[in-house]
């Protein structure tokens, strides 16, 4: 399964653009965002993926959780958001 990193300076259309080219290859996917802005774009850019995927006939749920991830040798919490196909 691939992990993207999304930060409060994604692009939500490119990481929506990601999303979508995986779910089609892989059907599964999971982002990891650290505080309320990443959150924020990664909430943004799901809801996007699932507009570029519907056509298509793909239809995909969220499921979020909480993960422990070690940025410059400190650990924090960040939510990972697992994507799949309904």
């Amino acid at each position: 399964m691939d992990i993207l990193k999304v930060s409060s300076r994604s692009n939500p259309n490119a990481v929506a653009g990601t999303i979508s080219a995986l779910m089609k290859s892989d059907n599964e996917v999971e982002i990891q965002a650290v505080g309320a802005g990443a959150i924020n774009q990664t909430v943004k850019s799901i809801a996007i993926a699932r507009g570029y995927l519907a056509p298509t006939g793909l239809d995909i749920v969220c499921i979020p959780a909480f993960t422990n991830v070690d940025i410059d040798g400190v650990e924090r919490t960040a939510i990972k958001f697992i994507i799949e196909t309904k």
